[in-house]
């Protein structure tokens, strides 16, 4: 059990975002380790193949043994507010080229060994003597993302976004307390203590610091816990909606070209615009945008204007790919 020592100050400064780069560390976690998501199945070729990458492969020996589930907090910056995912995931990455030498050294000698029980990996440790790491862990954390994710960010996106907005409508409805009590099955709040039902044991004082509750898509179902820095307080939880229209993995056109894509040629037999395709799944207008020009591109959907409205339908093709 952690117990996170707060106050009213603490209490007042808590609020949700997102986090790039939580995504991004938690998809090469499960690449690099050879195992399948709950939800969303094989990591890819992509994502084995950007391993390859010396910056990535560098990276990816921070990915932590089997049986541990400690990542070095500098990869996860703690999340600002108010900027749109692209500008927010740059300053995460600039936040991991600043990291200060004493924090560091600290994370590397002390944090890994006390998670670990063993010393970084040697490669780690040569990179931090040269002065580089912090920048090939920026530079591979960025080509990873773009080569693993970044396709399917949209969708990852809208299912984030919705579940802060859930997240944000209960804080109006039914205050603080409750929505923090409610958060997740792991995290109590009793006034002067938030307590989380992880393996590992500890009281760590926020008092006066920031609290961020971060939604997040790869990391479900677990919660994970950021606090060994107090500065850099959050906690990563699973968005509830994380299975319906997510899903990655799967058999017959969904394989080939996504299970969003493929929900909506379903629906283009008849033409639809992207406020009914958007109304009708779930999805944000943006992400169905996103995918039907995708898919105009490659001849799967038409397009044509009517009136005030552009109506997309599918192809002959991508009936074909439908029926078979």
């Amino acid at each position: 059990m952690i117990t996170l020592r707060v106050d009213a100050d603490t209490m007042s400064r808590i609020r949700f975002s997102f986090s790039p780069a939580i995504e991004a560390t938690t998809w090469l976690k499960t690449t690099a380790s050879g195992h399948r998501h709950p939800v969303f199945g094989d990591p890819g070729p992509a994502a084995r193949a950007a391993l390859a990458h010396p910056d990535v492969a560098l990276l990816a020996c921070l990915v932590p043994p089997r049986g541990m589930t400690y990542m070095p907090d500098l990869l996860t910056p703690q999340p600002g507010g108010g900027t749109g995912w692209g500008e927010l995931f740059d300053e995460q990455l600039a936040a991991i080229e600043s990291t200060e030498g004493d924090d560091l050294a600290f994370q590397m000698t002390t944090s890994i060994p006390a998670h670990w029980g063993r010393a970084a990996p040697v490669a780690i440790q040569r990179a931090a003597d040269s002065g580089r790491l912090q920048r090939r862990l920026a530079a591979g954390l960025q080509r990873f993302f773009r080569e693993a994710l970044a396709d399917a960010w949209p969708v990852l996106n809208t299912v984030i976004d919705q579940d802060i907005a859930d997240r944000a409508g209960s804080l109006a409805s039914n205050g603080l307390g409750r929505t923090l009590n409610t958060a997740h099955p792991g995290i109590a709040w009793s006034g002067e203590v938030i307590t989380l039902d992880k393996p590992c044991t500890g009281e760590i004082d926020i008092t006066g610091r920031d609290l961020v509750l971060v939604s997040g898509v790869l990391n479900w179902p677990e919660l994970l816990v950021q606090v060994d820095s107090p500065d850099e307080a959050v906690l990563y939880l699973p968005a509830r909606r994380v299975g319906a229209g997510t899903r990655r993995s799967g058999s017959g056109l969904s394989a080939v070209i996504g299970d969003a894509r493929a929900r909506l040629l379903t629906e283009l037999e008849d033409a639809r615009s992207t406020t009914d395709l958007a109304r009708k799944l779930g999805y944000a207008p943006g992400t169905v945008s996103y995918h039907l020009s995708a898919m105009h591109r490659i001849g799967l959907v038409t397009k044509n204007r009517h009136g005030r409205f552009v109506l997309y339908q599918r192809t002959a093709q991508a009936h074909a790919l439908l029926s078979g």
